[in-house]
This record gives structure tokens, C-alpha cells and sequence, in this order.
């Protein structure tokens, strides 16, 4: 059922909808680094405006590039370690277009389902955004402690969290919040499985960025199959 669900959304991924929410996500990201660093850029000019005197050393006008060149490096270390959870989680808030897509040609028969509106849609994707940042901020910790399983880790953090978000997101659409939920619970070791093999992409530079497509059509298969059951 779960590899089943997972080559049925490999083979629809050339989909122009699919493509869409792919570039739309990784633009949105790439726009929020860039304000990012500009708004840090603002902030050493602010606060660098006046020269700092140093006892003995006199003025020191040199703080400011400091700060500037530093800033640079950090915005390269977050982008780094960063991009992949936040193009996911900015994707998000297209996701129903994905499931929607994965209906018309697989589920044409089934009634419509009302549009997921773009608030609707951000409000989930923040929530969901601060939890895959904290959990993996935590998991630099488990990291350091047990290294020899850090691989494991990783995969299994993130395959829970990936199997939660994206099997609610295929459900809700059509059973409501609340239901989804139980439903997530009585197939909580298949979504947890799922989800992990959404998380060996996320290994690999650039396949990661596809992944909440990826997640988003396997999911809506397999949220069909255990309906079915």
C-alpha cells in the first residue's frame, strides 16, 4: 500500500500543477532569505549608526562591516541547514493543489471538495513551520549525544513529523479536521512508515526541495487506501 501510494505520486510528478507549487514554494523562500538579510542589514546600520570609542583604543568605525560580512556568513549557514523545512513548510500552503491534482486523475469520481483558503492554508503552515524548526533544533542535541545513530534519528524525526502534516493535510480535505485525526491515529505505524520513506530524500541537495509534493500525492493515495479499508 505505502510503496504503491509512492510510485503512483513519482509517476504524476511532471504535472504542471505539481510543478507550479514547486517553483511558487522555492521563490517564496528564496524572497523571505533575501528580506531576511536585508532586514539584518538595517538593523547593524541602526545600531552601528554612531562610531564605538573603546578606552584606550579610541573610535572604532569598523564594527558595522564586521557585523555585515557576519551577517552574510550567518544567512549561508541558515539557508543551509534551513531552506529545505522552510521551502517545505512554504509549499504547504499550496499543498491542496497537489491533492487536487492527484483526485482528477486518480479519484475523478469523487464529489468536490471546498477550496482551502490561502489563510487557512498559511495558519497550518506556521504552525507546522514552528514545529519542524524546534524538533530539529532539539535534534542537533540527540545528535551530538548519540552520534553513531544520528541517521536514524533524522529519518524517524522527520518521518513522524512529515507522515503527520501530510496525511492530515490529505485527509482533512475530506473528513474535517477531527476525524482526520482519528483516522491518523488508527493507522499511526503506516503513517509513521510513510513517512519515513518520504525522509530519505531528504538526504540528497535539491530532490529534498520536491519533497512536500512528493509527501502531499503519496499521502492523498494512501489516505484513499486505509479509507477504502
Amino acid at each position: 500500500m505505502i510503496l504503491a501510494s509512492f510510485f503512483k505520486a513519482i509517476a504524476q510528478l511532471p504535472d504542471p500543477r505539481f510543478r507550479s507549487v514547486l517553483w511558487r514554494g522555492i521563490g517564496l523562500t528564496i524572497a523571505l532569505l533575501i528580506g531576511l538579510y536585508a532586514g539584518l542589514l538595517w538593523l547593524i546600520e541602526w545600531l552601528t549608526e554612531e562610531p564605538i570609542t573603546l578606552p584606550g583604543v579610541g573610535e572604532v568605525t569598523w564594527v558595522g562591516d564586521l557585523l555585515g560580512w557576519g551577517s552574510l556568513g550567518l544567512i549561508i549557514v541558515m539557508s543551509i541547514f534551513l531552506m529545505v523545512p522552510v521551502a517545505s513548510a512554504i509549499t504547504s500552503i499550496f499543498l491542496d493543489e497537489v491533492a487536487q491534482a492527484v483526485e482528477d486523475k486518480h479519484f475523478s469520481s469523487l464529489p468536490d471538495v471546498p477550496h482551502v483558503s490561502f489563510w487557512d492554508g498559511l495558519r497550518d503552515t506556521v504552525n507546522f513551520l514552528a514545529v519542524l524548526i524546534a524538533a530539529n533544533i532539539f535534534a542537533f542535541v540527540l545528535y551530538a549525544i548519540f552520534p553513531f545513530a544520528a541517521i536514524f534519528i533524522f529519518y524517524a524525526l522527520n518521518g513522524f513529523l512529515l507522515g503527520q502534516e501530510y496525511f492530515q493535510l490529505a485527509a482533512m480535505r475530506r473528513i474535517g479536521r477531527a476525524r482526520a485525526k482519528e483516522l491518523r491515529k488508527q493507522h499511526q505505524l503506516k503513517i509513521w512508515l510513510a513517512g519515513c520513506l518520504m525522509a530519505v530524500p531528504l538526504s540528497f541537495p535539491l530532490v529534498n526541495l520536491v519533497i512536500p509534493i512528493l509527501g502531499a500525492a503519496t499521502f492523498t493515495h494512501l489516505f484513499h487506501a486505509v479509507s477504502r479499508d
